[in-house]
């Protein structure tokens, strides 16, 4: 008897040394990505991820986990989104469904992580699933009638916003607005939208962000463990905060201050656009003085972690300027201009008008910027 108590101690001794030592090794000599996108006047620029799972949903990692990965990855805000209505592991995880965002807290506080209290509505279409952000009790989300669990979720404050609007299971053939989205947006109960998730584009729910002025969202919608290759990212919601807190968050995405951010891409509204790409270029402020036949070069430094791909827009008036030009990120990039009429000389400006490829405010348009320069 005292052999198998002793035996059973041991073990249990011998389980929790290894788990001590695991998380010893997982933390030791840990490094943090800095994510190199500029704050614009007025606002600070968060990188946020609120779509992901875990093993309380049918994801696959401990809640933890969710928190390290943002922290290596430079990441401000993360929103673990655990289903309320699917939970494939409830036979050998048993929680209620707070428990996930209970779990991560902790650590989430510790390594500055800011965590929303969020989790997902999981429904055929229509309407889908939806993410309530903001939340302060998921377990009151766990409504038969679906309606009822989302003004749920809106009591509680929530920020509501569709999920992967165009995922093949739930709309196999074309991506359709249904006439309860248009419901839930008339009486305040649809907030927002994914343009982007994990590595799908929604051209139309960029359109409907737009006509319906919906926040814009892209996330990893994660399930297994994140693992992003030097130099990349996961998908990214950017969201321009007043504060860096979660309140700043929710601010901002009730007054649609966010930006998508994908591979090289940013797409959103041109009122945030183009200060973040302003944000992003230095160059020198001295008089170019520009004349007929002349040749002067300008150097544009570009901080931030995208290359921006330029096309020129109109010739200038009385210079020629390159007509593509990649402003990659953390170098200078050269422009040319050469003055080719004698009207050059009496321009106090000069002014290069490019549409900058990679960056759009609608699917099919992309965003225009000027570059100014003093002349004289």
């Amino acid at each position: 008897m005292w052999l198998k108590i002793e035996l059973s101690m041991n073990l249990k001794s011998l389980s929790l040394l290894i788990i001590i030592a695991f998380l010893a090794q997982s933390t030791a000599g840990q490094s943090r990505r800095i994510i190199n996108i500029p704050d614009i006047e007025g606002y600070k620029t968060l990188k946020c991820d609120f779509h992901m799972h875990t093993v309380f949903s049918d994801g696959t990692v401990w809640p933890t986990v969710r928190v390290q990965e943002a922290w290596e990855e430079g990441l401000d805000a993360i929103a673990i989104t655990d289903h309320i209505e699917y939970r494939p592991h409830s036979k050998d995880v048993v929680a209620d469904h707070n428990r996930s965002f209970e779990i991560a807290s902790p650590l989430a506080m510790q390594m500055n992580i800011l965590l929303v209290h969020a989790t997902e509505i999981t429904r055929s279409m229509p309407p889908g699933h939806l993410t309530a952000l903001f939340i302060t009790n998921a377990n009151l989300l766990e409504r038969e009638d679906v309606n009822d669990a989302i003004k749920e979720a809106r009591d509680q404050g929530a920020f509501l916003l569709w999920d992967h609007p165009g995922w093949e299971v739930q709309q196999p053939d074309s991506i359709q607005w249904f006439n309860e989205h248009t419901q839930l947006l008339q009486n305040d109960l649809l907030h927002g939208i994914e343009v982007y998730n994990r590595n799908e584009y929604y051209a139309n729910a960029f359109d409907w962000a737009n006509e319906k002025n919906l926040t814009m969202f892209a996330s990893s919608d994660a399930h297994g463990p994140v693992i992003v290759p030097e130099g990349q990212h996961r998908p990214l919601t950017l969201v321009f905060a007043k504060s860096r807190t979660e309140g700043g968050i929710r601010e901002a995405l009730f007054a649609r201050r966010t930006v998508v951010y994908f591979d090289n891409t940013l797409m959103g509204r041109s009122g945030l656009l183009e200060p973040l790409f302003l944000a992003s270029i230095k160059y020198d402020s001295a008089p170019l003085r520009i004349r007929n036949g002349s040749n002067k070069m300008v150097y544009i430094r570009n901080n931030s972690d995208l290359d921006y791909n330029l096309e020129l827009l109109q010739p200038g008036v009385g210079f020629d300027a390159p007509e593509s030009v990649v402003l990659k990120a953390h170098q200078v990039t050269v422009l040319n201009l050469a003055g080719n009429s004698d009207e050059v000389a009496n321009v106090p400006e000069i002014n290069l008008y490019y549409t900058v490829m990679n960056l759009f405010t609608a699917p099919d348009e992309n965003l225009v910027v000027t570059l100014t320069f003093r002349n004289n």
